[in-house]
């Protein structure tokens, strides 16, 4: 029997399914680490903390270093330039290395308010998924089960998709001001466009063999809807929100750099401004291993609220 590693689709188990993400981790760190010293720059600097320009050919002028050639000082070791008051290190200006990105998190804590900070993004989050849902679900309904509604507003709600939304942040400024009210609507509008025409779509795949039952046994057209539209497009539509909470930090990053009132986009602002990429890196990494724990979660009250979609998983 071919071993599950390497047959077409095969399964794996719990315990090997975390094996290899931890070892697919490790390998993309250890490439990260290699490529980040191969990228880096060995400067002079000095113990005051301010560089030499060595690619430029130029230093700052003062006794110590006058009539001192940049590329002897380039030469000596750290012990040599100890007299000069210089010291020689690597600088990681194009990508950072994996120790000073995990090394910037007690920085960001500390300074920066990094739990407070996360905490708004997170919050700002979920009002404006909860506010994208209730609108997107019964607009999805209406176009999706009522013929009318469907050729009024359909083709408007698809061309609604290539909308850029950075283009419309002005217009959310002027209508709503500044405020989180503001972030929360542009960030449901971001998820609306998208929703609704996924719900028509799961609404358009229902199966025609459960409609002619309930025909079949003389269900209303409300019976219809309660008993077989409503159960089998939220139980599909279930893994679209997933989806869509990865694009929804898109939208939170660019609606937090508009008033800079905290949050991980100011946070991601603030560190570009510094020129600090470790930074960067590191509030990257809290927003991936955010979107992870909300994609446990959606998962999680996938098989509460839907079981029966679960019945044959045994991951």
């Amino acid at each position: 029997m071919a071993s599950p590693l390497f047959k077409l689709r095969g399964k794996l188990d719990s315990k090997q399914s975390l094996l290899l993400t931890s070892l697919g981790v490790l390998f993309l760190i250890g490439i990260w680490a290699i490529v980040a010293q191969f990228m880096a720059e060995e400067n002079v600097r000095r113990i005051r903390g301010e560089e030499i320009e060595i690619t430029d050919r130029k230093y700052y002028d003062n006794d110590s270093l006058r009539g001192v050639d940049l590329d002897k000082l380039m030469a000596m070791n750290n012990e040599e330039l100890l007299p000069y008051g210089l010291r020689k290190e690597m600088s990681f200006k194009l990508l950072p290395s994996p120790i000073a990105v995990f090394s910037s998190f007690q920085e960001l804590y500390e300074e920066d308010e990094l739990v407070v900070n996360t905490g708004k993004s997170v919050y700002l989050n979920a009002l404006g998924y909860l506010l994208a849902i209730g609108f997107a679900l019964p607009i999805g309904f209406l176009l999706g089960l009522i013929p009318l509604f469907r050729g009024l507003f359909n083709r408007v709600f698809d061309a609604f998709r290539f909308i850029p939304l950075t283009a419309v942040t002005g217009i959310f400024i002027m209508w709503l001001g500044l405020d989180s009210g503001m972030k929360v609507s542009f960030l449901a509008f971001g998820i609306i466009v998208y929703l609704v025409p996924v719900v028509i779509q799961r609404i358009d795949e229902v199966e025609d063999v459960y409609l002619k039952t309930t025909f079949t046994l003389g269900a209303t057209n409300w019976q219809t809807v309660k008993t077989v539209y409503i159960p089998s497009v939220l139980s599909r539509i279930f893994d679209d929100i997933r989806v869509l909470t990865a694009i929804s930090w898109t939208y939170i990053t660019i609606a937090e750099l508009l008033n800079k009132s905290g949050g991980i986009g100011e946070l991601i602002w603030i560190a570009n401004r510094q020129s600090r990429i470790d930074k960067a890196f590191a509030i990257l990494i809290i927003i991936v291993i955010i979107g992870v724990i909300q994609d446990k979660l959606f998962l999680l009250l996938d098989k509460v609220f839907f079981p029966y979609k679960h019945v044959n998983n045994h991951k």
